[in-house]
């Protein structure tokens, strides 16, 4: 099977319409509550957490799924959801398509949970380090905290300097161990949220039942459905090696979304049609 050709075709089916609807209200919720007078946070709550965050909860897993960070995010993921799930919910019926959109999910939080808490090692050995050297060795913290300010590029000197501080200033060890906690807490506790690695792993289902299907790049240029996938993938797994500084997309979550969607597609085709 190289190119979709539909029988019985439904534009928006059961699955993909509740999940438009789901994620639409959620995100209209998130911007209700927004804002510095509210006393709730669905991004702590539940956005996807570092398992080294206090803010991690088992549901994050899920329920990250359901949130995203602005319009243009949450109508991306909606209308690649649409435009590549329908033809999947209509082929697999909505059950199958249901179970195959939530385990991409789980599978690339998964994935990105993994890789985050192995990137994170450096960053919390040192932190606790540096947390039992401000008790015990103030000449030898306040270097410290200078080189792995330098490490970790926090703006250090700047900070000091908008607060007429130096490292030399005596008493200062207290307010450099709570800049770096500050720092520290801030880069564990961010929230990963979105339906990208779920809509990933649509994707690639699709490239790989239907490889030679075009798909009109911004509706005029027509690229192969294989030759799209394989140079997205490919351009998601350069930029989640690469970790670049700055770089706030969950790469290794939309990685993640396609490998899972690949075995899943693979093993579900081999076992044939009735599986």
């Amino acid at each position: 099977m190289t190119q979709f050709r539909p029988t019985r075709f439904e534009v928006l089916p059961t699955i993909i319409k509740n999940l438009l609807i789901i994620n639409g209200l959620v995100f209209l919720a998130q911007n209700t509550f927004a804002g510095p007078t509210s006393t709730f946070s669905f991004e702590d709550y539940f956005a996807l957490h570092a398992w080294q965050s206090d803010l991690y909860k088992p549901w994050q897993l899920i329920t990250h799924m359901f949130l995203h960070g602005d319009f243009g995010h949450i109508l991306g993921n909606m209308f690649a959801l649409w435009m590549f799930g329908s033809i999947l919910e209509n082929l697999w019926g909505p059950k199958r398509f249901l179970l195959f959109y939530m385990l991409c999910g789980v599978g690339a939080a998964v994935i990105h949970l993994a890789i985050l808490s192995y990137q994170l090692v450096p960053l919390t050995a040192e932190y606790e380090r540096l947390l039992q050297l401000s008790k015990t060795n103030v000449s030898g913290f306040t270097e410290a905290v200078y080189n792995y300010s330098a490490r970790h590029h926090i703006p250090l000197t700047q900070i000091l300097a908008d607060n007429k501080v130096s490292l030399s200033t005596p008493g200062l060890a207290p307010q450099l161990m709570d800049l770096i906690t500050t720092y520290y807490n801030k880069t564990v506790g961010t929230a990963t949220l979105g339906a990208s690695g779920a809509v990933f792993g649509i994707l690639i289902a699709f490239v790989y039942l239907f490889p030679n299907t075009y798909i009109y790049i911004y509706f005029l240029f027509p690229v192969k459905a294989k030759w799209l996938g394989i140079a997205y993938f490919a351009f998601e797994l350069y930029k989640g090696i690469q970790n670049s500084a700055g770089d706030n997309v969950a790469r290794w979550a939309h990685v993640g979304g396609a490998i899972i969607g690949f075995i899943l597609v693979y093993i579900w085709k081999k076992k044939g049609p009735s599986y």
